[in-house]
């Protein structure tokens, strides 16, 4: 793959990923070896209904899941082969996560619910919090950093949760259904924040999404269906989907 007449950088290299899940006496298969690269600063979308196995593909990136076989390399280490801990810290320090039902600390206020992932980290706290109101005042939210979440409405939510997956300058966001809990309108805007602050920073952005109508955004677009990933479409920035 070419990104703007150079090679690309693989970020997520997957290989014969499959997961499945015991209901009962029967085994449903959500994931049948799946091969997958991902480049670096490229905005990847999985498309499918509920259930398909988009949120389930995004959980074993993250390492919130784990497969029953294959690989997920991430800048060459290996999530699949990390224990508990290590994943832990790995998604800390590369991964950014966008969930459909915002997941902020309702006890924390704006500001504090995004340096939260980089205390965690031990980063010096003065810088941590540059770096939170200068997000804050990308989403349109700079005066709302001594609020609580409960006094935002969803859309405003949905901005802190972009912000806090940004805050720490991860190299790999993970949108789950980021516009699933939103009206039309405000899940349009969130959108494009969410792709315009990923596109700027050159972030790599994998989103999981029914709504078809991101796809004149995208740089690829895959549906899941019976497990197995097929193309939708051919980059419409010029970058081969092969």
């Amino acid at each position: 793959m070419y990104t703007n007449g150079s090679p690309a950088k693989i970020l997520v290299e997957i290989s014969g990923l499959t997961r499945r899940y015991e209901e009962g006496a029967q085994s449903r298969q959500v994931l049948h070896e799946v091969n997958l690269n991902i480049n670096q600063g490229e905005f990847f979308v999985l498309l499918g209904k509920s259930g398909s196995g988009k949120s389930t593909l995004l959980n074993l990136i993250s390492g919130i899941d784990r497969a029953d076989s294959g690989s997920i390399l991430i800048e060459n280490t290996d999530v699949t082969k990390l224990d508990d801990r290590a994943l832990t810290l790995f998604r800390r320090d590369h991964i950014g996560i966008v969930f459909q039902f915002f997941n902020l600390i309702p006890t924390l206020t704006v500001l504090e619910n995004i340096t939260l992932p980089g205390e965690l980290r031990g980063d010096e706290r003065r810088l941590l919090e540059q770096r939170a109101k200068a997000l804050l005042d990308r989403v349109g939210l700079a005066n709302r950093a001594d609020t609580f979440p409960d006094r935002l409405s969803g859309g405003e939510q949905q901005r802190v949760a972009i912000a806090r997956a940004l805050a720490h300058e991860p190299k790999l966001v993970l949108a789950d259904e980021p516009t699933g809990n939103l009206d039309e309108d405000t899940g349009q805007s969130v959108l494009k924040l969410l792709l315009e602050l990923t596109r700027d920073a050159g972030k790599t952005l994998i989103m999981a999404t029914h709504n078809p109508e991101i796809v004149p955004l995208a740089d690829r677009v895959f549906r899941i269906h019976e497990g197995k990933l097929v193309s939708t479409m051919v980059a419409p920035h010029g970058v081969s989907t092969m």
